[in-house]
């Protein structure tokens, strides 16, 4: 009511404007259930599909807000911080596939593994990992999640089921194909989730780790972040079947809108559910990149800035966040960008933070190459300190 309320008497209305601000407060903690629908239904391959219908709350609205805001802030800053030559080497950003991270996350629990390729920033925040060891990996600092020495592509919080941060185009699959295989020979009820891109989706080693998913049942559920580019190469100039939630043939497979954070949340547990009755499934989530492939790639020759704004405009999946939250009256306008300004806040204090972080000493560079206890370990830049350990 204050908001509509004119200058001129805004003074007459501040007690009943904070006592209104207070209960929107109390109410942006609630847990009470709220019910939206996914933006678009999903589509199915050899299983039926969950209900569009997803139970959600005002604290689960604003945290979703919350985090994804911080996300992209991060991967802004990220670009800012390579351009002035402060990160080096590789550098993939995920500014406008935020749902994806955040909506798988809500879904499962730090005991279900994750692992993905380069573009794994958000995903790693996701796990509970920190701005600072983020941009301390990022400008390769010895604070960083991987001491400094993974970079962008590395990133590695194991004690939070997140198991990369690889380099190699779709070799993280097979790897958490044995993720998987691990958690049934234990008979945990946990899932690995093998995230990869449209890119990778032609590789010949995905089709071999999901048929040895699919013949031993494991709990495996393997995500496509479709974001229509593999490098700068559009969909379908690589694949003569894009449709990859398909590609399983035996396997199950859904389609998802990956900029509704709702439909990825509903798709993740499902999916969860399944794989632990049922062996695995593909998860295609249509998704979208706001940069491009790395920061070598303007983004912009291959695909129009038209299109880019368009899904902007029409898909973003904060913007979608933002609007239903104003839609329930669970924050104001003002109150969310009061937030986006505290991310933007403690975002540059953790790349000062890191910046302060030391570099690894040179010797690290020999270090952590074996099992520890065993191989030849090499010190020193000029490597003539050898230790030899056999088993």
């Amino acid at each position: 009511m204050a908001l509509s309320t004119s200058r001129a008497i805004n003074h007459i209305m501040k007690p009943l404007s904070a006592a209104v601000c207070a209960t929107r407060r109390l109410l942006s903690d609630s847990t009470a259930t709220i019910t939206v629908e996914t933006s678009l239904p999903f589509t199915s391959h050899n299983v039926d599909p969950p209900s569009r219908s997803v139970e959600t709350s005002p604290k689960e609205l604003m945290t979703f807000f919350k985090d994804m805001t911080e996300m992209r802030r991060m991967e802004i800053a990220a670009d800012s911080l390579y351009k002035a030559k402060l990160i080096r080497g590789f550098c993939h950003l995920y500014d406008g596939q935020e749902a994806v991270a955040v909506g798988m996350e809500a879904a499962i629990t730090k005991k279900d593994c994750i692992i993905t390729a380069y573009r794994d920033h958000c995903i790693f925040l996701g796990r509970g990992g920190t701005l600072v060891e983020s941009f301390a990996e990022l400008m390769g600092r010895r604070d960083g999640c991987s001491r400094g020495k993974g970079g962008s592509m590395h990133f590695y919080k194991k004690e939070s089921g997140f198991y990369g941060g690889h380099g190699i185009v779709g070799a993280q699959v097979p790897l958490g194909i044995g993720l998987a295989f691990a958690q049934k020979y234990k008979k945990e009820d946990y899932v690995t989730f093998a995230m990869y891109g449209d890119g990778a989706a032609n590789q010949g080693q995905l089709f071999e780790a999901l048929n040895m998913a699919a013949l031993w049942d494991l709990p495996a559920i393997l995500v496509c972040e479709n974001n229509h580019y593999g490098m700068g190469t559009a969909e379908w100039r690589a694949a003569k079947s894009p449709a990859y939630y398909k590609r399983g043939d035996y396997v199950p497979g859904l389609r998802v809108d990956g900029m509704d954070v709702f439909a990825v949340k509903q798709a993740c547990a499902f999916a969860k559910q399944h794989a632990l009755k049922n062996g695995p499934i593909i998860l295609e989530m249509d998704t979208y990149r706001y940069h491009g492939h790395s920061m070598s790639d303007p983004g912009s020759t291959y695909r129009t800035r038209d299109e880019i704004s368009g899904v902007r405009q029409e898909r973003d999946p904060v913007e979608r966040i933002r609007s239903l939250i104003l839609a329930h009256n669970i924050a104001t306008e003002a109150e969310l960008k009061d937030i986006e300004k505290e991310n933007r806040k403690v975002v540059d204090e953790a790349i000062a933070k890191a910046k302060e972080s030391p570099m690894p000493d040179p010797s690290e560079l020999f270090t952590n190459v074996y099992v520890k206890g065993f191989g030849v370990e090499a010190y020193g830049a000029d490597r003539k300190e050898l230790r030899a350990t056999l088993p």
